[in-house]
């Protein structure tokens, strides 16, 4: 049987050298003196033929296959050569101090250049007071005393240790709730307020409003706008549909930050004692209209705020409101299972029910309120059986006063949100 040659090597006699070139073919350079390969294939191939253990060419399993063979067996060889080189230059590197320290140098140089820049930027472009620590000492004492303040507030308030007035409004709420009506007022929805000049310093006013946005935040807005603009800021008493005292959430707080049951016998006594008292003669019609009758003011009733002004002589101001109708756009009214749960209307919005208790938020849109030119009930001189006629004018009179404003505005109005 005819013993197969390797690729890898040739017979010691032969003249040429052992080595196999990159395209398999034998490589016909000369061997060194005493050698079986050249000087090319001597630092690689020789090395490997002297460490590895030749394969048996008995076994044809053991017997390189050719030219992918060949190509291993150099693949390999280069790996080593590269592995070796690598380990060669770390242990030069790993060696030599001088590397370590001039690293460690321009370290320590970049930290003081970074440390002095950073200071140097502070001072050019921060204020000072920025940086002086008194004014975080500062800052810091009345964050804690806020903290205590608010700890202590509490805590005296769960003992009942708190005044109301007659009407259970707690005037110490209401300032704790300031700064939430102002971000609403100023933030969120950008109120611009005109005519505020128009409500009365001091004495009895009946402010008539129109009413939308499905949860009544015109009436907190009405109230903000007499606080943040008027020269002589003044409460607003809002006179609140019945309903929502049935709500056992709801129907504590709203005495307490000055809302009254809609009854004529609570507005007469109201004016009666000069206060400025806001109604909104839409009701339910208003806040639960749909999205597609925006705007469009319901009826006034049968014209109990004319009858309350005329009984107490009040001067009327129509207040229109702008904004609130897009801030819960009603799209549908489950009228059946609304009535099923106790309330007058549901509504589909875009962010309720889908959103959970999230669909409680509304839209921040741009808000315009306006306070129109009083009218002077107590002017007026009537006998008592013109009065029907006399509270349908009155009433028409300020429903188109209100209605020709929304329109108005609406004219100028560029965007609901800006």
């Amino acid at each position: 049987m005819t013993q197969t040659k390797s690729k890898t090597s040739m017979d010691n006699s032969g003249t040429g050298c052992a080595g196999i070139t990159a395209k398999g073919s034998p490589c016909k350079n000369k061997p060194l003196p005493g050698e079986r390969f050249c000087r090319v294939h001597h630092s690689g191939a020789a090395s490997e033929e002297r460490t590895t253990p030749r394969p048996d060419q008995s076994n044809p399993r053991e017997i390189s296959s050719g030219l992918a063979g060949d190509v291993f067996l150099l693949l390999k060889e280069a790996a080593t050569q590269v592995y070796r080189g690598v380990d060669k230059l770390v242990g030069t590197v790993g060696g030599t101090t001088g590397v370590s320290d001039t690293i460690k140098d321009h370290v320590a140089k970049f930290k003081d250049h970074l440390t002095h820049g950073g200071v140097d930027f502070l001072k050019q472009y921060v204020n000072e007071d920025y940086l002086n620590p008194d004014m975080y000492i500062g800052l810091w004492y009345v964050l804690n005393g806020a903290v205590e303040y608010k700890l202590d507030l509490l805590k005296r308030r769960i003992k009942g240790d708190y005044e109301v007035d007659e009407w259970g409004m707690d005037e110490e709420i209401i300032q704790e709730l300031m700064p939430l009506g102002r971000f609403l007022y100023h933030t969120f929805w950008r109120v611009t307020a005109t005519g505020v000049e128009n409500v009365p310093a001091e004495g009895r006013a009946l402010l008539v409003a129109n009413h939308s946005g499905v949860l009544p935040w015109d009436g907190g807005m009405i109230f903000m706008a007499i606080q943040e603009e008027h020269p002589s800021p003044r409460y607003v008493r809002c006179l609140h549909l019945s309903w929502f005292t049935d709500l056992p959430f709801i129907s504590p707080i709203l005495p307490r930050i000055g809302q009254v049951q809609a009854l004529p016998e609570n507005g007469e006594r109201l004016l009666n004692q000069d206060q400025l008292v806001a109604v909104f003669p839409e009701g339910l019609k208003g806040v639960g209209k749909p999205f597609k009758y925006r705007y469009q003011l319901a009826r006034f009733g049968r014209g109990g705020f004319v009858n309350l002004a005329l009984k107490t002589n009040s001067p009327i101001i129509p207040v229109s409101v702008v904004g609130a109708e897009e801030i819960h756009p009603n799209l549908y009214n489950m009228k059946t299972l609304g009535s099923l749960l106790g309330f007058p209307y549901l509504p589909i919005t875009p962010t309720f029910p889908w959103l959970g208790p999230l669909g409680f938020i509304p839209l921040p849109t741009k808000w315009y309120i306006h306070f129109d030119t009083a009218i002077p009930i107590p002017e007026m001189a009537y006998r008592p059986s013109e009065q029907p006629l006399l509270v349908s004018k009155i009433s028409a009179q300020v429903r188109d006063t209100i209605q020709n404003n929304i329109y108005d505005r609406l004219k100028t109005r560029r965007s609901v949100f800006w």
